[in-house]
C-alpha cells in the first residue's frame, strides 16, 4: 500500500509502481500495490498532473507494506488521522518505509524516536531539529531499522524498495525486478548521497570515499580499518569516526557486507567453486564463507547458487518465449588467470 499525500512526487509514484508491479508469472513474489490518501479522489502531483485515488486511510491497517510517498509541500507532516493509521499499520506488523520528506510522515507518528532514520541530504538538519528523538544519519542512501525503513530523496527510493525485496524475499528476487527495470541491482545503503556542492577540505570524505573504492576492489585481500585508514590519509580511530559519519554504518560492519554482497554477485554470474570465491571476497576458508552466508540468507552458498538459477531461467524463459531472442549466456567467462 502506497500512501499519497498533497502534491504527491511523480518520480515516487512511478517508482513504486514499477518495483511492486504484478510479477508473479515470473514465479516473483505477488505484489497487489493500492494507492491511498487522506481524501480519496483526485490527487494533484508535484508535477501538476492528477491522479485518482480510491482508497482512504482504512486500507492502510491491512497492508503488509506501506509505503509513505514523498510531497512536494515542505515540510511535510500527517494530519492526527494519517499518523493514526500510520501507527495501526505498524501496531499489526506492517513494514513501513519512507523517503525524502515521506521520512517527515513517518518521524512525526513517533516510531523513529531513539532510531537510526535519514533524508534527502538537503533536508536533515531541517529534520534533525524537528524530530530530536530521531537519531538522523545524514549520508546512507537508506537506513534498516528493521519493520521501519527510511530513504533519501530521488531515485534513492529504487535502492531502499529493492534492499526491501532483498531482504524480505531474497536477492534472486530483488535481481530479477531489477534486471527487468534495467537499474543496478544493488547499491550498499551505506554508499553516500550524491552531494551536489564542493566538500570542504577538511573534511576527509573525498578521502573516504578512495579508501571505500579500494577496498571494493581489494575484497581479496584481508583488510582492516587500518589498512583503509591508511589509504584515507587518517588515524584509525579518525577514520572509524568520519566512515560511520559518512555511511552511517563501521568500517568493519561495511566489509562483512560489502564481502557477501560480492559472493552473490559471483554465485549468481559464475561457475567458480565455493572454496575459490571464499578466496575472492577474502575469506580464509569456504567453511568461514558458508556460515556468514548462512546467517545473512538462511541458507548456505550452494542452495544460494541454485535458488537465483532457476528464478533467472524463469524470467529468462518468459521475456523470450515470444520471440526469436536468443537469451545471452548468464555466466561471465572469466580470464583464463581468473578461472583458475
Amino acid at each position: 500500500m502506497a500512501y499519497a499525500p498533497k502534491d504527491v512526487s511523480t518520480l515516487g509514484l512511478a517508482l513504486v509502481g514499477e518495483v511492486f508491479a504484478d510479477r508473479s508469472d515470473l514465479g516473483l513474489p505477488a505484489f497487489d500495490l493500492e494507492t491511498a490518501t487522506e481524501v480519496p479522489g483526485p490527487v494533484r502531483t508535484d508535477l501538476g498532473l492528477t491522479q485518482h485515488i480510491e482508497f482512504g486511510l482504512d486500507r492502510l491497517p491491512e497492508a503488509g507494506l506501506v509505503v509513505l510517498l514523498p510531497g512536494n509541500e515542505r515540510p511535510l507532516y500527517p494530519s492526527p488521522a494519517v499518523a493514526a493509521a500510520i501507527r495501526a499499520a505498524h501496531h499489526r506488523g506492517a513494514i513501513i518505509v519512507a523517503f525524502c520528506t515521506g521520512s517527515y510522515l513517518l518521524a512525526a507518528t513517533g516510531l523513529l524516536d531513539g532510531l537510526r532514520a535519514t533524508t534527502h541530504w538537503s533536508l536533515t538538519a531541517d529534520f534533525a531539529a524537528r524530530f530530536p528523538k530521531v537519531k538522523v544519519v545524514p549520508g546512507p542512501l537508506y537506513v534498516d531499522a528493521g519493520s521501519l525503513v527510511t530513504g533519501a530523496g530521488g531515485a534513492s527510493g529504487l535502492d531502499m524498495f529493492l534492499h526491501v525485496l532483498r531482504r524480505e524475499h531474497g536477492s534472486p528476487a530483488a535481481s530479477a525486478i531489477a534486471r527487468e527495470l534495467v537499474a543496478s541491482a544493488h547499491r550498499l545503503g551505506g554508499q553516500a548521497q550524491y552531494t551536489p556542492y564542493p566538500m570542504q577540505a577538511d573534511s576527509g570524505d573525498d578521502h573516504i570515499a578512495k579508501a571505500i573504492a579500494w577496498a571494493g576492489q581489494n575484497l581479496h585481500r584481508s583488510l582492516s580499518v587500518d589498512d583503509l585508514a591508511v589509504r584515507a590519509l587518517m588515524s584509525s580511530r579518525t577514520f572509524a569516526r568520519r566512515f560511520k559519519a559518512v555511511t552511517g554504518t563501521t568500517p568493519h560492519a561495511w566489509l562483512l557486507n560489502r564481502r557477501l554482497d560480492r559472493a552473490e554477485e559471483l554465485l549468481e554470474t559464475t561457475d567458480l567453486n565455493i572454496e575459490k570465491i571464499a578466496e575472492r571476497v577474502g575469506y580464509r576458508s569456504a567453511t568461514v564463507l558458508r556460515e556468514q552466508f548462512v546467517k545473512r540468507r538462511g541458507m548456505p552458498p550452494r542452495a544460494y547458487r541454485n535458488s537465483a538459477n532457476r528464478q533467472f531461467a524463469m524470467t529468462n524463459n518468459r521475456i523470450h518465449r515470444n520471440g526469436p531472442v536468443v537469451a545471452a549466456e548468464r555466466k561471465i567467462k572469466l580470464a583464463p588467470d581468473l578461472a583458475t
